[in-house]
């Protein structure tokens, strides 16, 4: 894939795809639009330059084509079931239509196809798998979306497994593997609230999400050992990265916190505490192994090595830099503007 203009072409498709999806008056419209979706993004997975890629983009094929065609026969089902083209939304409906979108975003207990195709992609790839990607199957469940038991099973597993499977990870793609995971949990408990919630929830993560993936991606490190041997020059833009890390594992100084703040005072409010507890416990095993990773490479395993200082050279990105701060300073700015007016 080294056409540039190709690249254009089906990064507008996929955004096309998905938007058709949220945009949708009806469902057989959502699903072309995630087909579109999924058409254009297949080619963008595929490198010569990586040999992981073909077989990230076919599981990712696979995965992706039995959701769609189990929400498309559901569809049919259900409407001819019922009045033609007329669904009417009770617990059974928001069930069968969730399940199929559960699996297309990689919610647990669906996220078994998630952490092995992340690992075969660029980061580029990574970013648009973890943020754009889940858009649209997100916004589908919000249009249809009862809090019954069934989507309350799906939040706790999420927010589960998202937190324990991070724990022995040393891969930096597998661990925000489940993070986005365990993010999923909060972003469909936050559409308890209402719509504009997940989205404010959405954004911070995906700007979180943005930052890590843009320093990362300039210091060419995949692993956890390889943040050690980031140099002195460096270490202003670690910095940078793990304040990053520590707000998209909510740390409470951090713009990351501001959107779980919420989601939390508000289950508090409606009596849900054994929910919210669970939820709140599993956050700080996630926060775990962020803490892990910045203690280990800031005072344990720190090195210095020679031949790594002209590779990292001029490497700092400084829109990473940007977001990385509005990061750290996003919650109090919030809190004083507040505050102000």
């Amino acid at each position: 894939m080294t056409n540039n203009s190709t690249k254009i072409l089906l990064l507008a498709t996929l955004m096309s795809g998905m938007l058709i999806s949220i945009s949708s008056n009806s469902w057989l419209g959502a699903w072309i639009g995630l087909e579109i979706n999924l058409l254009s993004f297949i080619p963008l997975m595929s490198t010569n330059k990586n040999v992981y890629t073909t077989e990230a983009s076919m599981k990712y094929f696979i995965v992706q084509a039995l959701a769609s065609s189990t929400l498309l026969f559901l569809i049919i089902s259900k409407s001819m079931m019922e009045e033609l083209y007329i669904m009417h939304n009770n617990y059974l409906t928001s069930m069968i239509v969730s399940t199929p979108l559960l699996l297309k975003m990689g919610a647990a207990p669906f996220h078994w196809w998630f952490p092995s195709i992340m690992e075969g992609l660029s980061w580029n790839n990574c970013f648009i798998l973890m943020t754009i990607q889940k858009i649209a199957p997100l916004m589908l469940i919000s249009y249809s979306l009862m809090m019954n038991s069934f989507m309350w099973f799906i939040i706790m597993m999420s927010v589960t497994i998202g937190s324990i499977g991070g724990l022995n990870q040393i891969s930096i793609r597998k661990i925000l593997t489940y993070s986005s995971i365990n993010h999923v949990g909060w972003m469909l408990a936050a559409m308890n609230i209402g719509d504009n919630m997940w989205v404010i929830y959405f954004l911070i993560y995906s700007m979180l999400i943005l930052t890590i993936i843009m320093i990362i991606k300039s210091s060419q490190i995949s692993f956890i050992n390889q943040t050690f041997l980031m140099n002195s020059e460096m270490s202003m833009v670690k910095f940078l990265m793990f304040t990053t890390l520590l707000s998209l594992g909510g740390l409470p100084p951090f713009l990351g916190f501001l959107p779980k703040w919420i989601i939390i005072q508000h289950m508090i409010i409606n009596d849900m505490i054994t929910i919210i507890s669970l939820m709140v416990i599993m956050s700080l095993m996630t926060l775990y192994y962020y803490l892990r990773i910045c203690y280990a490479s800031f005072m344990i395993s720190y090195t210095e090595p020679k031949w790594n200082i002209q590779f990292y050279k001029n490497k700092i990105v400084p829109i990473g830099m940007i977001l990385s701060s509005i990061s750290m300073m996003g919650l109090i700015m919030c809190t004083i503007l507040i505050n102000i007016f």
